[in-house]
């Protein structure tokens, strides 16, 4: 009788973790604009300045539309010159050793959304793992898996915003957020990585959201 008290509460428990993560999701996405208004945005320019090293500061526009089209461009000399990006076929990234473009078969790009609008319908598993500080703040920390994807999300316990991603290679830290519209934004994003000059910090001045971008913004 002991032992099946303690299963039962073992179940009622991991109950609570799923439900818990979800609150704080649904709270996250409540509080930086709602569902509807995310699922309202179909293209955003970011534009701003990147940092790479410790000096090395660069012009940048980032476009992205939906479902997953997106441009990075850099400013060199005063010369804009695309670096990375995803016309809807092929995907491209910038090849520094031949100093050109170069398609990347195998290309991934990532989906407009976030993963945690619609997480369930995705097919995301989510699990809340207790509190933890980023920084001075604490955040709750949920992780998000999906077949042998996994993704560790930290969220405000007080403003519900994501200050912190864990990737399987890359950890993103968010801040200073502004609304843009109905919705809020990060308007710095740092990036810390295990690839080979993955690290940089990007700082937005300005954020346009439902920008209708000319036909040829995504070729390459």
């Amino acid at each position: 009788m002991k032992k099946l008290f303690l299963v039962f509460v073992l179940i009622l428990s991991q109950l609570s973790f799923a439900q818990t993560a979800k609150e704080i999701i649904d709270k996250n996405i409540e509080l930086s604009g709602g569902l509807t208004n995310w699922k309202l945005l179909n293209s955003v320019l970011l534009q701003g300045k990147v940092i790479l090293g410790i000096k090395d500061e660069y012009p940048i526009k980032i476009y992205q539309q939906r479902p997953n089209l997106t441009k990075t461009v850099i400013s060199i000399g005063g010369k804009e010159t695309a670096i990375e990006g995803f016309d809807g076929t092929k995907g491209y990234a910038m090849n520094y050793a031949a100093n050109k473009l170069q398609v990347y078969p195998e290309y991934v790009s990532e989906s407009f959304d976030n993963d945690f609008i619609d997480w369930e319908n995705k097919g995301f598993d989510a699990k809340y793992l207790g509190k933890e500080k980023v920084g001075e703040i604490y955040c709750h920390k949920v992780e998000l898996t999906k077949n042998v994807n996994k993704n560790i999300y930290y969220f405000d316990v007080k403003t519900y915003m994501l200050l912190k991603e864990i990737k399987k290679d890359e950890t993103l830290v968010y801040a200073d957020y502004k609304k843009v519209g109905n919705l809020s934004m990060p308007f710095r994003i740092e990036s810390s990585s295990t690839k080979k000059d993955g690290d940089f910090v990007m700082i937005l001045n300005r954020i346009d959201a439902n920008k209708v971008f000319p036909a040829n913004t995504f070729r390459f």
